[in-house]
């Protein structure tokens, strides 16, 4: 790990707290992906219904952004660390929950998803909020894209070895063992961090003048719209295109080669373009990216088989790195120039998140209603058509954004 990170980052800017954050990143993203890909199919197998996968994934969205305004208090008053060591906590305790319930998840499903969302709202809270004191704004772009080459790198582990395990295995004993492996990786993950430089943060906790800033600061207004299209976006297809592979090959395996094809392209693209975009090409970058995750979408809706999925993952894969790492980056720098950013940095975090996933929340709710008031299938090709246009206003809205860097040397 810290090889590789000395070839991305320079000496001076790696320290031992960033190597420690990329390293319970990593655990965290293999963990995940290694199972969480598959608690849709899991839940899938045993009720064979949307709506199920659907409320589950709606838990989800409604508890994380619920947790990060009860995280962002908390982090106010106690070490952010623990705030972190929280989120693992809950993560772990939700793989845990599964392992012990067993075949009747799908009974559990609105409770997992709680789980997982609290796991989530503690976890990202802490984690973006570590990002945003431990890079700069010239370290940035650099720190997120290595961070999205562990998380493609442990998209293209996690998910083909769960597959491998579970084809290999009696269909519920390679779940157990899949799930058994994230809860051992959640645990390394808290081991972790405990290695962490101690951060404090004092003063009142103040949501409601971050939130009031949506109105005086044009910056944070376009960057609060721009990641609410982004939720719409992948509130829906974070569980549609995952069911779709499974209901094509019937094969966690394939699902497995799926995710390998998408995450093994976007590895190569972020580390690329971590070397490639810099501060004056980050817009034409989002815009990119943003036309190439629109427009992919047209790949499977016409003719759904297994060779436009795979199409598919390739073209996201390549698409994804392009927009979220001068978007990410971008969103970080229009927080850390807004007013009282040093005092209210947790609240910004926070507010990014409740719209974050007030997209998501959207996007699944319409679909809810769809599938029951229409049918469970016609729907789906027409909702994801729409969504995926989502990502044409993250340009559109970041292309507003104005910011002033000051010039090195």
């Amino acid at each position: 790990m810290l090889k590789l990170a000395l070839f991305f980052l320079d000496k001076k800017s790696l320290n031992r707290d960033l190597v420690l954050l990329l390293t319970i990143g990593g655990l965290y993203s293999l963990g995940i992906f290694l199972s969480n890909t598959f608690v849709n199919v899991y839940l899938w197998r045993q009720a064979n219904d949307f709506i199920v996968i659907a409320m589950y994934n709606l838990a989800i969205f409604i508890f994380q952004p619920a947790t990060f305004v009860l995280a962002g208090k908390l982090a106010k008053k106690i070490d952010r660390i623990i705030v972190l060591r929280l989120g693992v906590t809950f993560l772990s305790i939700f793989f845990l929950t599964v392992l012990i319930v067993g075949e009747r998840a799908a009974t559990y499903n609105f409770l997992l998803g709680c789980l997982l969302g609290v796991g989530y709202g503690f976890y990202w809270l802490a984690f973006n909020l570590l990002t945003f004191e431990i890079t700069e704004p010239d370290t940035r772009d650099v720190f997120n894209g290595f961070m999205g080459g562990l998380e493609s790198l442990g998209g293209m582990i996690g998910p083909l070895l769960a597959g491998i395990i579970i084809a290999k295995m009696t269909t519920n004993i390679g779940y157990m063992t899949v799930f058994s492996l994230s809860f051992g990786l959640f645990i390394l993950a808290v081991i972790c961090s405990f290695f962490l430089k101690r951060r404090g943060a004092d003063g009142k906790y103040d949501l409601v003048t971050v939130l009031k800033e949506i109105q005086h600061s044009k910056n944070w207004r376009n960057v609060i719209s721009a990641n609410i299209f982004q939720g719409m976006r992948e509130g829906l297809f974070v569980f549609v295109i995952t069911i779709w592979v499974f209901l094509i090959t019937k094969s966690e395996f394939a699902l497995g080669m799926f995710n390998l094809c998408l995450s093994g392209l976007s590895f190569v693209f972020y580390l690329l373009v971590t070397k490639l975009i810099n501060q004056p090409m980050r817009k034409k970058a989002i815009l990119l990216g943003s036309m190439i995750i629109s427009f992919s979408v047209f790949i499977i809706l016409f003719d759904l088989t297994y060779v436009h999925l795979i199409t598919y993952a390739i073209v996201i894969g390549i698409g994804y790195p392009i927009i979220n790492v001068p978007f990410n980056s971008m969103t970080y720098d229009v927080i850390g120039q807004s007013n009282y950013a040093k005092e209210l940095r947790i609240e910004y975090v926070v507010t990014l998140e409740i719209f974050v996933n007030a997209g998501r929340i959207l996007s699944i709710l319409i679909f809810i209603l769809s599938v029951t008031f229409i049918d469970k299938t016609t729907p789906i090709p027409y909702l994801l058509a729409i969504f995926s246009h989502a990502y044409l206003l993250i340009f559109y809205f970041m292309n507003k954004v104005h910011l002033v860097y000051e010039k090195n040397g």
